[in-house]
């Protein structure tokens, strides 16, 4: 067995025309993923509509999402949420003047 480490932190591109979104693992039931947005949003008119719960934590960075139902919420670093299947979100914005990094884990129903 090998065991490989890297830090989160690592390999941030200096240019990020686009959001990127990185598969840090992936097994039957969980994704986990590295998300880095800077000066970022969803497409207008854009809601997300997963078929899964998501966990998410800003680990560096600002920013805002948007649900369907229920107020905006602003995120700092170190702010965690749980987005379940099917809630409707968007990103608002992310900061322009610094990467947000993103840790994004996504739970699937249990697959036997």
């Amino acid at each position: 067995m090998n065991i490989n480490s890297s830090s989160i932190f690592a390999d941030i591109p200096k240019q990020l025309p686009l959001e990127l979104c990185q598969t840090l693992l992936t097994k039957p039931n969980v994704r986990i993923e590295r998300i880095i947005s800077k000066g970022h949003s969803s497409a207008d008119g854009f809601w997300y509509d997963q078929t899964q719960d998501e966990w998410v934590i800003l680990l560096q960075g600002r920013a805002r999402l948007s649900f369907r139902d229920t107020p905006s919420i602003e995120l700092n670093a170190g702010d965690y949420l749980l987005i379940p299947a099917h809630y409707q979100h968007r990103v608002d914005w992310t900061a322009p003047d610094v990467e947000t990094i993103w840790l994004a884990i996504h739970i699937f129903d249990r697959v036997d």
